[in-house]
């Protein structure tokens, strides 16, 4: 119909050609956007290959905003802002730098008079190549936001509990974590991990033992925000998804799959309404990867809590490098290893 918006959403495992599939949707006039993610979410079932669509209602057509990669973002004039909280999906490359950034600038261009909820595309390798796609092309660094006719109710939760700190985030570059407390980062966070674990945190296979311990970036009345630290270099520092403010105060947090499938189902019931027609379900990769074969008692967990808002409300959306959500009425933001479910509504 006019007026509506496909959003697209591809698991990245047998992909198909995105260029011809673009080439053909614009040959038959279709207004869409969308991205290749990691994995997508249908039911209590997560897969690998596969496509998600949902016909939205637009108030205009996508915007594509490129050079995340560069400190020059130059955000386009978006609409005028209608007389209701809309919802604003906001889709970016998760492996581009300046992330924190982008939404930062959209957050002041937009403030809270939309609704905002998206999440990172990419590839589970987190080798960086295009993943985001609309009329004008397949790129990367880059990011996407749809204004949609509808409103929505927001879940979200991480789970992951504080073991210790906080210790200060005392230099940093963007995503990478040079120092904390003042001494090398690998050296301090590896103590850490090895008390705890007594596992010996290797720098080759780091993501195997540093995916249980998350840092938690401190904030006074929330839940932590949960930075990923994905690698180390040879330099000791470490590599997060997401930008980590130099002198933030970081929690090292633990997961326990119990606690984060009960934040799932807490991210639905906050995200459930009786009015409620659709939802979409940003959900981190890395959760998949911690829970294993116990993710499907999150999904479960999604299922269960959205399901009294009746059989239209399966849930559905896309594994995640990153998660983007309004967080109370205050800001916009980043989260890593989290879910935010989206219940959309008129």
């Amino acid at each position: 119909r006019d007026g509506d918006v496909v959003l697209i959403l591809l698991g990245e495992k047998n992909a198909p050609d995105v260029t011809r599939m673009i080439s053909a949707l614009n040959k038959n006039g279709v207004n869409f956007f969308g991205g290749v993610f990691p994995g997508l979410i249908y039911d209590d079932r997560k897969y690998e290959q596969g496509v998600v669509i949902k016909i939205l209602p637009a108030l205009a057509n996508p915007y594509l905003i490129k050079g995340l990669d560069t400190k020059q973002i130059d955000l386009p004039d978006f609409i005028g802002h209608p007389n209701k909280k809309y919802t604003a999906i906001v889709l970016v490359d998760g492996l581009t730098s300046n992330i924190a950034l982008f939404l930062s600038e959209l957050f002041d261009r937009l403030g809270n008079s939309v609704h905002y909820f998206g999440g990172g595309a990419g590839s589970l390798t987190l080798k960086q190549q295009p993943c985001l796609f609309t009329r004008e092309g397949f790129v990367q660094d880059a990011a996407i936001v749809t204004f949609i006719k509808l409103q929505c109710h927001l879940g979200v939760s991480h789970g992951w509990k504080k073991l210790m700190g906080p210790v200060v985030a005392n230099k940093t570059c963007k995503n990478v974590v040079m120092e904390l407390n003042w001494k090398n980062a690998f050296t301090v966070y590896q103590e850490i991990v090895e008390n705890d674990s007594g596992v010996k945190l290797p720098t080759e296979n780091f993501y195997d033992v540093a995916m249980q311990y998350p840092f938690g970036i401190y904030k006074e009345g929330a839940e932590d925000i949960v930075r990923d630290p994905i690698m180390t270099n040879e330099k000791g520092e470490l590599i997060c998804v997401g930008e980590v403010h130099e002198h933030s105060l970081l929690n090292i947090l633990k997961g326990e799959p119990d606690l984060l499938i009960q934040a799932a189902g807490k991210a639905a019931k906050w995200a459930y309404g009786k009015e409620i027609h659709c939802n979409l379900v940003a959900d981190c990769i890395s959760r998949t990867l911690f829970l294993g074969d116990d993710f499907a008692g999150e999904l479960t967990a999604v299922k269960e809590n959205l399901a009294t808002a009746g059989k239209e409300n399966i849930p559905c959306g896309m594994l995640t490098l990153g998660e983007i959500a309004s967080y109370g009425e205050s800001f916009l933001e980043f989260f890593n290893k989290t879910i935010v479910v989206g219940g959309f509504y008129e």
